[in-house]
């Protein structure tokens, strides 16, 4: 791993996730918390508009912004375009980028427990998943297709991740998740220094990882109403097995829709409240264990 010399903690990039939009208000009252004698740490409010209306955005998604060629288009003008455009130049933009791990700190309204969501799969990346991981093992890795360009926050940086915790509420500041979360920085920043003090904490191991295959919308009608719920034998049930022929939705006719794919998958954000707008009920994984090298 190269020299770590600054990090980024992002909090608010959705407006109505309060966890890390205080653990932010928090570091900027008490920034000795989370700085270490061999890097840089900056803290960022990424989005205080919709922070300050209690709402996930103002004009569009600012977590699905960072797509280059948006961040080039001067003909996007919206508040979250603008907003990522200044976001992108404070941290650097993909290829360029001005600070070596961003940490964008999300909450779900499903049951996602303590989750690690990685920009990509660089060995730096595993390397740290695998750490913070083994010392708490409660905590899920996921990554993205790796053949899709994300337009995360996170992507700005090689080493950049979500730490995603929940279930809360949208608008509701959790003093149980607001504590993992914490917790979960200063492991990351701790596994950082150690790494820079050329003292690598974790050698070859093996690491869990949820990989994203696709996403699943409520049935619908003609219209675009929904006409299917979560079925309650899968609500909560996040990083589970669905195995072919298990209920995924209960009709409003009282049916039960069942999973018809071929082999068995590990859905996450099961009925995330934010996600109703864009058409995902819930999003396929495939459990896989990896080996990492060691450093």
């Amino acid at each position: 791993m190269n020299l770590i010399k600054r990090v980024a903690i992002v909090g608010g990039t959705h407006g109505n996730e309060f966890t890390g939009a205080y653990l932010i208000k928090k570091f900027e009252q008490y920034p000795e918390l989370v700085q270490r004698s061999s890097f840089e740490t900056l803290t960022l409010l990424a989005n205080p508009k919709a922070f300050a209306a209690a709402r996930r955005y103002i004009d569009q998604d600012l977590n699905r912004a960072f797509l280059t060629q948006d961040l080039q288009n001067s003909t996007l003008s919206d508040y979250e375009a603008l907003q990522a455009k200044t976001i992108a130049q404070q941290l650097g933009s993909k290829g360029n980028a001005q600070v070596d791990v961003i940490i964008d700190l999300h909450s779900t309204t499903a049951n996602m427990g303590l989750s690690l969501l990685l920009a990509n799969r660089s060995p730096a990346s595993l390397q740290l998943a695998s750490y913070v991981s083994s010392i708490n093992p409660l905590v899920k890795v996921c990554s993205p297709h790796p053949e899709s360009e994300s337009a995360g926050l996170r992507s700005l940086c090689d080493l950049g991740l979500v730490i995603e915790v929940g279930a809360i509420a949208q608008g509701v500041l959790d003093a149980y998740w607001f504590l993992k979360t914490e917790e979960l920085i200063h492991t990351i920043l701790d596994y950082l220094q150690t790494c820079n003090q050329g003292t690598y904490p974790i050698g070859e191991s093996s690491l869990t990882l949820y990989e994203t295959i696709a996403t699943i919308d409520y049935p619908r009608r003609a219209a675009g109403e929904i006409q299917a719920m979560i079925h309650p034998d899968l609500q909560g049930r996040d990083y589970e097995p669905l195995n072919p022929g298990d209920p995924m939705f209960l009709g409003l006719d009282g049916q039960t829709i069942v999973y018809e794919g071929r082999s068995t998958v590990y859905p996450i954000f099961i009925n995330e409240a934010a996600y109703y707008e864009k058409g995902i009920a819930l999003t396929l994984t495939q459990k896989q264990t990896i080996n990492v090298p060691k450093i």
